[in-house]
C-alpha cells in the first residue's frame, strides 16, 4: 500500500492527503436540514449529514489527491449512527481509489493491541470465514505503551501489505511537554521524540516491501514544528512522514521542506479544516455554502500550489 500511495503521490503531484473529520458546525445548512428532515434531529440524522457532506468533498477533490484521513473520533461522538458514517466514508473513499489513513490513534498492549489492529487494517475471524471490518489501508498509532502496542500492527501490515504512522512528534502545542523531555539512553540524553524516532526507523527496516525504497512503518511528525522534522527525516530515511498542522494550525509550505527527501518523495501533508470547511473562510467564502464542495477544491488547488512552490516541483 505504500508504494501506491507514492504512486499516487506522483501521478497529482500532491503529496497531499485531506482529513475528513467533520464537525456540524461546518456543516451546511441545506445539508442539515435535509438530513434533520428524514431522521430528525437524532444521532442518525446527525450521522447522515456528515456522511452528505463528506460525499460532497471526496467527489469534489478526489481526482487532485492521493489520500484521504477521517479522524474516527468526530464520527464516534454520534454512537453507532456515527460509526457507520465512518464506514460509509471509508468505502466511499476506497471505491473513488483514494488511499485512506484512518486517523485512530490506537495502541494497547497484547490481545486489545491484536484486536484494534485487526479491525482497522486486517481480517477478523468470524467461524470459518475471515472478514474484513473498517479496512483502511493505513492506521496511525500511539507508542506510548511501547513495542508491545506497535508490535500486533506491524504483523498485520506484513501480512494485509497495509501501513501504520506511530505517532513520534504530534503538531499541538503541548506535545513538549512530553515528546521534548531528555530521556537518557546509551549515548546519553535525547529528547523523547528522537528515541521514538529511532525504535520507528529500526521497526522500518524490518518491515520494507518487497520493492521499493520506502517502509510500511512511516511516522507523524508535526508541521509546527519544523526543526525536529528535519532531524527526524534524518534518522527514519525509510519512514514515510504523515505532516498534520499544515493550514489552520499554521503550518505552509515553507516549512515542510526538510520533512521530504532530496526527490521531493517522503512526506505527506494533512490539511483538514483548512479544505473541508474552506467555504468558511474569507478568501473562498465567495463560492457560499451551497457550493462548500467547490470551495474546498479550490482550497487543494492552493495548498497544491503552496507545497509545489516550496519543494520546486512546479
Amino acid at each position: 500500500m505504500i508504494n501506491k500511495l507514492i504512486a499516487k503521490i506522483m501521478k497529482r503531484n500532491a503529496p497531499i492527503v485531506v482529513g475528513l473529520d467533520p464537525m456540524m458546525k461546518f456543516v451546511p445548512e441545506h445539508i442539515r436540514k435535509a438530513a434533520f428532515a428524514e431522521y430528525g434531529e437524532t444521532l442518525e440524522g446527525a450521522a447522515e449529514a456528515i456522511w452528505q457532506y463528506n460525499k460532497g468533498i471526496v467527489d469534489a477533490i478526489y481526482d487532485l489527491v492521493p489520500a484521504v484521513k477521517p479522524q474516527i473520533a468526530m464520527y464516534e461522538q454520534f454512537g453507532i449512527p456515527g460509526l457507520a458514517a465512518f464506514k460509509k466514508t471509508v468505502d466511499y473513499c476506497k471505491e473513488k481509489d483514494l488511499v485512506v489513513i484512518g486517523d485512530v490513534k490506537r495502541g494497547d498492549i497484547g490481545s486489545t493491541s491484536e484486536a484494534y489492529a485487526v479491525g482497522h487494517l486486517g481480517k477478523v475471524h468470524i467461524g470459518s470465514n475471515e472478514v474484513y471490518s473498517l479496512n483502511e489501508d493505513f492506521a496511525t498509532v500511539n507508542p506510548y505503551l511501547g513495542s508491545d502496542g506497535v508490535k500486533p500492527f506491524l504483523k498485520v501490515c506484513a501480512r494485509e501489505h497495509k501501513g501504520i504512522f506511530v505517532l513520534v512528534k504530534t503538531s499541538n502545542p503541548s506535545s513538549g511537554e512530553l515528546q521534548d523531555r531528555l530521556v537518557k539512553d546509551g549515548t546519553g540524553e535525547k529528547p523523547l521524540y528522537e528515541i521514538l524516532g529511532n525504535m520507528v526507523a529500526a521497526w522500518a527496516e524490518e518491515y520494507m516491501p518487497e520493492q521499493g525504497d520506502y517502509s510500511y512503518v512511516g511516522a507523524v511528525v508535526g508541521a509546527t514544528y519544523p526543526e525536529q522534522g528535519k532531524i527526524l527525516r534524518d534518522i527514519m530515511p525509510k519512514s514515510f512522514i504523515l505532516v498534520p498542522g499544515y493550514g489552520a494550525q499554521g503550518g505552509k509550505g515553507a516549512d515542510l521542506v526538510h520533512f521530504f527527501d532530496k526527490d521531493g518523495l517522503g512526506a505527506i501533508v494533512n490539511s483538514s479544516r483548512g479544505i473541508i470547511a474552506a467555504y468558511q473562510q474569507e478568501q473562498y467564502a465567495h463560492f457560499g455554502s451551497q457550493c462548500y464542495a467547490d470551495a474546498s477544491r479550490a482550497a487543494v488547488l492552493a495548498m497544491r500550489q503552496d507545497i509545489a512552490t516550496a519543494l520546486g516541483t512546479l
